[in-house]
């Protein structure tokens, strides 16, 4: 899997812990929207797109299936919100 396009869309206000949103196209044929970009304790991470439940929960819609493709997505995206950064 390659990710071979990602666009980050900064968050204005400065207030809330949610940085970022990106669009992640990957092996040049498929597109996941909303992948949120947080600021947390340790520095920034990225949760995936999620709905809410009736219950109250809130579940990913799409995700990777194991930790190394996850590890590997978060370098990615959050490297180009650093550069999304020091564009603006």
């Amino acid at each position: 899997m390659n990710i071979t396009e990602v666009r980050v869309r900064l968050v204005k206000k400065e207030e809330g812990k949610l940085k970022a949103v990106a669009s992640v196209t990957i092996d040049d044929c498929f597109v996941v929207h909303d992948v949120k970009i947080i600021e947390g304790a340790e520095g920034c991470f990225i949760a995936m797109p999620s709905k809410r439940t009736p219950d109250g929960e809130y579940k990913d819609i799409v995700h990777p299936l194991n930790t190394d493709t996850r590890e590997m997505m978060g370098r990615v995206i959050l490297a180009e919100y650093e550069k999304a950064k020091k564009e603006e």
